[in-house]
């Protein structure tokens, strides 16, 4: 055999080995993934970690007494799989609703209509008689500029856009219209009005007023004026009778407190990595839910999705390459100021989190993930989607991630947010049926076993350009 011929062949036996070798490999991990759903959906505990978080524990306000009892049962129940946990003391304000909020339509006959409202989270109370006035109706923000003050000042502004039922990703339709949640009494005031009364961010037509954080920005504080949600049913009562009657009054009374900061924390709880123990990886939810329902959906489902995580590679008995962690983070809802915090202590302890993992889009049957990455990190992940195949997981795409892993990426780190199915998530999102009872338990092991599987192969393959130790 000539040179020629006896270096073509090698070339030609090295390409055969690195294709068995693969080949090998991509067995090996669909083994590894077919146990690790086998165990969800046979073994899981987070269904019965919701139950109690749901309906022992219940709504999950930031600040609360509540929110306090589901940081020690989820340490506790996380201390029994994980090598290490950890208490993260951070600082978040505390608001109540105080009591009951109530509201009416008064008709020109001095008729009334009772209606479905609720505080959006933040506002500050009415005076204690309520608040009685006219409503100017608008559909967007930059309306009131068109409107000006002499249209404005004395009334009710309500803000009546409603999400775009086009969108096939509702996420995109909650995004092009919750300004006017968040940013609509900022706004009103600036211009006189007494009060805000925003339409639900909800696809569908019912009378479950939808809460939310809302912010007054830089307004000078004797500029303040309450805010308050109105059901999607009401919001289309409250337009039709305005065709009829633009004088028509509106009453609103609500109770609710901002009290100040108060001390929370974190929940962390790692597994430590066998080869490479500094290139942590993160998965997570976030611990704090709004109050009007116990928060299953929202976020009850990705805390224990996250804690499922390390659960079942527990119970596998696999050794992760990398430090695997779950963090469970307080304060989402209404100022993200546990995710900075955390963000702030890795980079100041200088951790190389080179991946982190959320969800926080309801239990729902799992879709897939969306990555924020550089393209050629997407190129890896890509050419993992043969695996997730035969479970229906179909949805790689290169967008957002999660809320509580955003401040991560100014480390580098690679994020991504697990996608379930979400045309039903804003049926329940920050609303009063946001109950276990909505949370399929087979939908939520299925999410569980999909952030596993995607945790398991960023543990064995690392992320592209990760320096190793």
């Amino acid at each position: 055999m000539n040179k020629i011929y006896s270096f073509g062949f090698i070339i030609l036996m090295c390409s055969a080995f690195a294709k068995a070798q693969s080949i090998t490999t991509k067995k090996a991990d669909s083994i590894m993934m077919r146990s690790i759903y086998d165990f969800n959906l046979t073994e899981s505990k987070s269904y019965e970690w919701l139950e109690y978080l749901s309906n022992t524990i219940g709504g999950r306000l930031s600040g609360s007494i509540q929110a306090q009892r589901a940081v020690e049962y989820t340490e506790k129940e996380l201390a029994k799989f994980t090598n290490r946990t950890e208490l993260q003391s951070v600082m978040v304000p505390k608001w109540t609703r105080g009591t009951p909020e109530f509201a009416y339509i008064q008709l020109n006959d001095l008729s009334t209509i009772n209606v479905n409202v609720c505080a959006l989270g933040g506002s500050i109370p009415t005076r204690e008689a309520g608040i009685k006035a006219k409503v100017i109706e608008v559909n967007s923000i930059a309306e009131l500029a068109q409107l000006g003050k002499s249209k404005i000042e004395g009334k009710i502004v309500f803000y009546n856009r409603p999400m775009d039922p086009k969108k096939i990703q509702t996420f995109e339709a909650y995004g092009g219209c919750v300004d006017q949640r968040y940013s609509g009494a900022e706004e009103a005031g600036k211009y006189g009005a007494v009060a805000v009364i925003v339409r639900s961010m909800n696809l569908r037509l019912d009378d479950y007023p939808h809460t939310g954080s809302m912010s007054y920005g830089d307004l000078p504080i004797e500029n303040y004026i309450p805010a308050a949600a109105i059901s999607t049913n009401d919001a289309e009562k409250l337009h039709t009778y305005l065709l009829l009657d633009k004088n028509l009054e509106f009453y609103l009374k609500q109770d609710c407190t901002n009290w100040g900061d108060v001390e929370s924390y974190n929940v962390i709880g790692e597994i430590k990595g066998s080869k490479f123990p500094n290139e942590v990886i993160i998965v997570g939810g976030h611990l704090d839910s709004w109050d009007l329902g116990d928060g299953s959906h929202d976020d009850g489902a990705g805390v224990v999705q996250s804690m499922e995580v390390l659960h079942t590679l527990k119970a596998l008995n696999y050794q992760p390459l990398r430090t695997i962690r779950v963090v469970l983070f307080m304060n989402e809802e209404n100022g993200l100021k546990g995710a900075r915090e955390y963000a702030k202590q890795a980079m100041l302890k200088k951790e190389n989190h080179i991946f982190a993992l959320e969800s926080d889009a309801g239990g729902f049957t799992p879709r897939g993930f969306s990555f924020d990455t550089s393209d050629e990190q997407m190129e890896v992940v890509e050419s993992w989607m043969q695996l997730f195949k035969p479970y229906l997981i179909h949805y790689f795409e290169q967008g957002g991630s999660g809320a509580d892993v955003g401040p991560l990426k100014e480390i580098g780190t690679v994020l991504a947010g697990l996608r379930p199915d979400s045309q039903r998530y804003f049926d329940f999102h920050h609303a009063a049926n946001d109950t276990f009872d909505a949370v399929n338990k087979r939908e939520l092991e299925l999410g569980a076993a999909t952030m596993t599987s995607l945790i398991y192969l960023f543990d064995q393959y690392g992320v592209v350009n990760t320096t190793k130790d």
